[in-house]
Parts: structure tokens; C-alpha cells; sequence
């Protein structure tokens, strides 16, 4: 009875087995699609998106070799390095370190296979943008996109109610649009009447407000530098008013009604300004970028579609424009939204490619201790995004005093709109700067000193890199081009910065050098310099406290975290950052009793100066060493040195 009872149940299971694939691919959830606060605010769906509705997502590809391209950015980003500023084309760069065509392949057909159109193809094969309706994606992905109501804002938003599925083997590690929890998020920040300073600007209104040339008389005085050949990009979540910048080109003068601006419209957004508060935003960043470089080519505007967080999209599409070289961003987004690994790896492309990305730092002042804590600047459920990440500069914000009606530097403080008169703190609207959590601290901050004096950390990334003019700034805004002296924060000092480069490259492409690439390293090297002063105004008044962080931070002398090590100093700075990476003799001489000659040093390279008397026999002897710092180096060797004849051989290493 047993017996009979029991063969029947085998060959049901044998059945069952043999109806199974051979090699059936199990599904492999993708985490972080669902926003966390659903579960932590216990949040219930109040419908489902409607399955007619088109999605626009990006499908992101891993790096195939993320530490040799980490490695090989190190080595091209370093003055001292003999691979110093040689970059790689996009090609090479997706040859060695991109997804393969197989994976690329992969992804297409398989998108293709489950109904999605795909809408844009990238050539460094790390996304694939496709569009499809709810019920294609919800088959496609395995779940169910549902309505919610937004926890803080005034709507309902949507998400997928369990986390997306694909097969395990396709390589996709994150679809962006899949829920529109977040939105972007500008930086520009409304100043408070009650905090301004003594202005000394040049502003059409006659206030004193800063514009147009001042910043060139504050921070390239007498340059003839405009960033002729030049072309800067903006990374933007939202359309402009042309009438706005016009306006602002004509009253500036100085050329800039002859910039061409360029808008590349992404994920299908039609360029129309949405009344959202994001248009100003753009219209600020035009404007600060034509403030210093009134001589570029062209801005080239990057416009995403606000209706989407997908920063990744539009910033490979910013990479892959590799004729522009320097880039500014004034948004902020929450690295929930995309993780670091995926936009990191467009900011390692650029910086192989030669590309700067400079990003605001932040107007929240400062970032508070640990990952989940108030303002920190690696919390997921806020917008501070990218602000930690080290492949970028990061930029904070002063306020800036002139001399005259803006005609020369006279003086810079943090900004910091969140103190009253009585200089207590009550908000935490100012230069954002602190430390990183996530990040383990960059090479090139390894060297400062005296930081954790100053609440910074030898472990971890520490932010900002540099500053700039945030504060006390003239724009003409809107549809009316309406004057307006309320606006800016960090949001201008990072464009103004992406100027400033378009000079420094314009000098290196007249000396037929490559573009600076990621300066993170250079800025550090010359600021660590016996000549820092020279390069950098240094910020060491003011600080960027708020009431969650009454202690931390002040400015200081040299580095600090709420300017990094300040703004820049003119002419000085463009002429170190533009050094041949190469040791040349000048002048050589004989003066007196001695040999001199003079070379240009190599910020952050070790020097070795050495003589001989005869090539043939002999070796070479050791005069002195040390490190190079940008500045012309003189050597003066006495001719008893090279014995009677008084004749011998000098060379320079560096290393």
C-alpha cells in the first residue's frame, strides 16, 4: 500500500523536472528602485499608474575595468607623472575600460525582446535610454508601478512596488525612471536682504551689485585671456529664457552678444522653461560663465527633463561631447536616485578624456557627521548629490568685497546668509563644506596639514575644493528679463569657476598643450606650495555654522571646510596650471664666479639637479633637490665646481 501510494509521487517530480530548462536564468532583483520612504513612513498606495502611459529609463552598464581606469586617471591627472595630460579618446577609453559590444548587445536585445523602443544609444556603451508604456515596463521588469502620496510635496508620485527583476546574467545594474519620488533640485539660493554686506559692484542699477567684468577685475585682472576657441557645458533640469541671457550678454558687454548658446533638449523635454523655480536657475549659470569668459565660442546647455531624475543620462551625453572641456553643475539630486558607482564612472571617463566638472558644493552649510545625520552630505533622503564625490572640483561660496565700483579684489569672507545681526545661527543657508562618509580621503588631500584641528579628516574626503563669489550677484531672470540681485549661492560660484578654466585652456591650446583635465591634483600640489598665496586668495574669515552645527565649520588660514583653499588669484593660477609638463633651461649664464640658470619648476614634482665634468668618465654628482611649485626656479652652481677647466654638464631630473 506504501508502495503504491509512493511511485506515483516520483513520477510527478520527474515530470517536473524534466519541464524545467536545462539552464533556466534565475531572476535577479535590482535594489533601490523603491524609495525608502515608503516603508519607513508606512506609506499606501492610493491607485496605479495608468499602463497607457509612456516611461523614458536609462539602463546603466557596469565599468568592465573600474580600477584600471581609477589607476589610469591617477597617473594622467598628475603633474608629477610623465603620463601627465595624455588623455584618451572616447574610443580608446571604451576599448579599455568600457562594457564590451556582447554586453551592450545584451542589454539592446533584450529591451528590444520585451517590447521597449530604444530611444538613445551611447557610443561609451555605459547606457541605453528606452521608452515603453506601464504595462511594457511592469512586464519587462517583473513588478507593478503604483501611485503614492508624496510624504513633503503637494502630489502623488509613483514607484514600483517590489524591486525590478532581470535575468541574472544581463548587465544592467540600475534602470533610472522608474519612480519620480524625487525631482531635481537647483542649488540657486534667494539671499536675505538683512545679511548683505557694503556692496562695491558695477551693477546697471547703480546698487553696487557684482556683474559682468568684476569678476575678471576680482579674479583675472588684466588678462587678456576671454576663452576665444573655447566651449563650456551646463548641466540643467530645466529650459532658459533666451530673452534673459540676451539682455544680460548686451549689458555686459565685452563681446558676450557673440557667445553662441547651444541647448541639447534630453529625455525627450521640449526645452520650455516650467515656472518650477528650476529656470532661474539656468538663466544664472549663462550668465556667470559669459561674466568670466566673455570671449567663449559657445555654452552648450544640457537640458534633462525635469519630469525625470536621471543625472546619469545627462551626463554621459556631456562626456561624450568631448570638444568641451569644462562643465558646471548647480543641481543637486539624492544618491538613491543614482548611486555613486554609476556616476562616477562618467566622471572617471571625463577626467581621462581631459574633461573638468566643477560642482557646487552645496548651500546648506555645513555637512553634518555620519551618512544619516541632518545635513550629511552622503544622506540618501537629501539632495546633496554629487557634492562627495572626489573625481569633481568642488566648489563653495564667499562673499566677495571690491574695490571701487569693481575694480579690483579687496576681500572675501564665507558665505553665510544664516546669521543674524547678532551673529547667531539660525538656518543653514550658506557655503556647504565637511566630510565625506562614503568616500576614503583622495591622494591629493593627503598632504594638508593640521586638518583635524579644523574638523576635517585624514580618512575621508573632505569638501570643498576651492570657492568663488556667491552672494551680492546682478542677473536679469525670466521670461520679462527682469534685473535681480537675490539669487546665487554655490550655484554661481561653480560656473564661474567653468569660466575661469575656458581661460586656462585657451592659454594651454595657444602653447599646443591638452586641455587641464581633472585639476584636483594640480590645485592641490600649488596650493601645498611655499608659494600658495600667490595662486589662491585665502578665505580665513567667516564660517558656514548653522543651529545643527553650532561648532564647525570656520574659515582659517590656508585649507578650510567651508572655502577649501579659496579663490582664485589671477593670472598666477592660470600661468601654474598651464606649466609645459616638461623641465625647460632658461637662461643660462655665467655670472661672476658662478653658472646659474633658471627652469620652470613642476607643481608637486621632485626636482634633482646634478653636474659632471666629463660625459665620458666620472658620474653624475648631486647639487640639490626639492619640490617644484610652479614658480621659475634659479640655480646657482659656483664654476670651482667643475675643477679646473671650469667647464661641465647640468642636468635636471624630474620625477
Amino acid at each position: 500500500m506504501t508502495a503504491k501510494t509512493f511511485i506515483p509521487v516520483i513520477t510527478a517530480l520527474a515530470v517536473l523536472v524534466c519541464l524545467l530548462p536545462a539552464n533556466a536564468a534565475q531572476p535577479r532583483p535590482l535594489t533601490g528602485h523603491v524609495p525608502a520612504a515608503i516603508a519607513r513612513l508606512h506609506l499606501l498606495p492610493n491607485g496605479r499608474l495608468a499602463p497607457t502611459n509612456q516611461l523614458w529609463l536609462s539602463l546603466s552598464l557596469p565599468l568592465r575595468d573600474r580600477a584600471g581606469l581609477e589607476n589610469f586617471v591617477a597617473s594622467v591627472s598628475d603633474p608629477a607623472s610623465p603620463n601627465f595630460r595624455h588623455y584618451l579618446t572616447g574610443d580608446e577609453l571604451t576599448t579599455r575600460f568600457g562594457p564590451t559590444k556582447a554586453d551592450y548587445e545584451a542589454v539592446k536585445n533584450f529591451a528590444q525582446s520585451n517590447g521597449l523602443a530604444i530611444a538613445v544609444q551611447h557610443d561609451n556603451r555605459l547606457v541605453l535610454e528606452v521608452t515603453g508604456s506601464v504595462a511594457t515596463v511592469e512586464k519587462a521588469f517583473h513588478t507593478t508601478l503604483r501611485t503614492y502620496p508624496h510624504p513633503t510635496e503637494a502630489r502623488d508620485f509613483f514607484a514600483p512596488e517590489t524591486e525590478p527583476e532581470v535575468a541574472a546574467g544581463l548587465p544592467v545594474v540600475r534602470i533610472s525612471g522608474l519612480n519620480n519620488f524625487s525631482r531635481p533640485h537647483p542649488r540657486r539660493t534667494e539671499h536675505r536682504a538683512s545679511s548683505f554686506q557694503a556692496k562695491n559692484g558695477s551693477s546697471p542699477d547703480g546698487n553696487g551689485y557684482i556683474f559682468g567684468n568684476d569678476f575678471r577685475n576680482a579674479y583675472a585682472p588684466g588678462s587678456p585671456l576671454t576663452g576665444a576657441g573655447q566651449s563650456v557645458g551646463l548641466f540643467e533640469w530645466d529650459g532658459s529664457y533666451a530673452a534673459a541671457v540676451s539682455a544680460y550678454a548686451k549689458a555686459a558687454g565685452g563681446g558676450r552678444t557673440n557667445i553662441t548658446i547651444k541647448y541639447v533638449l534630453l529625455q525627450g523635454f521640449n526645452g520650455t522653461p516650467t515656472s518650477n523655480g528650476g529656470e532661474p536657475e539656468v538663466d544664472m549659470d549663462i550668465e556667470m560663465v559669459m561674466a568670466m569668459a566673455p570671449g567663449l565660442s559657445r555654452i552648450v546647455v544640457f537640458e534633462g527633463n525635469p519630469n525625470l531624475i536621471s543625472p546619469l543620462a545627462i551626463l554621459n551625453t556631456m562626456a561624450a561631447s568631448n570638444s568641451i572641456k569644462s562643465f558646471s553643475c548647480s543641481w543637486g539630486w539624492s544618491s538613491a536616485d543614482e548611486p555613486y558607482t554609476n556616476t562616477d564612472a562618467v566622471f572617471l571617463e571625463m577626467a581621462a578624456q581631459g574633461q573638468t566638472f566643477f560642482n557646487a558644493s552645496g548651500d546648506s552649510g555645513a555637512f553634518t557627521t555620519g551618512a544619516s545625520s541632518a545635513n550629511g552630505v552622503d544622506n540618501s533622503a537629501l539632495y546633496n548629490a554629487p557634492s562627495s564625490t572626489p573625481y569633481i572640483t568642488q566648489v563653495g561660496g564667499t562673499t566677495l568685497q571690491l574695490n571701487g565700483s569693481g575694480a579690483s579684489w579687496n576681500s572675501e569672507t564665507v558665505w553665510n546668509d544664516g546669521l543674524d545681526s547678532t551673529g547667531d545661527h539660525f538656518d543653514n543657508s550658506a557655503s556647504s563644506g565637511g566630510v565625506s562618509s562614503y568616500y576614503t580621503i583622495p591622494s591629493w588631500q593627503t598632504n594638508m596639514t593640521n586638518l583635524t584641528s579644523r574638523g576635517g579628516s585624514t580618512g575621508h574626503r573632505n569638501i570643498p575644493d576651492v570657492s568663488a563669489c556667491a552672494i551680492n550677484i546682478y542677473e536679469i531672470l525670466g521670461r520679462k528679463a527682469t534685473p535681480d540681485d537675490y539669487g546665487g549661492g554655490t550655484s554661481a560660484s561653480a560656473p564661474l569657476w567653468a569660466g575661469y578654466l575656458a581661460l586656462v585652456n585657451q592659454q594651454l591650446a595657444a602653447q599646443g598643450q591638452a586641455s587641464a583635465g581633472f585639476i584636483n591634483p594640480a590645485l592641490y600640489a600649488l596650493a601645498t606650495s611655499s608659494n600658495y598665496l600667490a595662486y589662491y586668495h585665502d578665505v580665513t574669515s567667516g564660517s558656514n555654522i548653522w543651529v545643527s552645527s553650532p561648532n564647525l565649520f570656520y574659515a582659517n588660514t590656508g585649507y578650510d571646510l567651508c572655502t577649501g583653499w579659496g579663490t582664485m588669484n589671477g593670472t598666477n593660477l592660470i600661468n601654474a596650471l598651464t606649466l609645459t609638463p616638461n623641465v625647460a633651461l632658461l637662461a643660462a649664464q655665467v655670472a661672476g664666479t658662478n653658472f646659474q640658470f633658471r627652469f620652470q619648476t613642476r607643481p608637486g614634482a621632485s626636482h634633482t639637479v646634478q653636474y659632471r665634468t666629463n660625459l665620458v668618465a666620472g658620474s653624475w654628482q648631486a647639487y640639490t633637490n626639492f619640490t617644484g611649485d610652479g614658480t621659475l626656479k634659479t640655480i646657482v652652481i659656483s664654476l670651482t665646481s667643475f675643477g679646473p677647466a671650469k667647464q661641465g654638464f647640468v642636468r635636471v631630473q624630474t620625477q
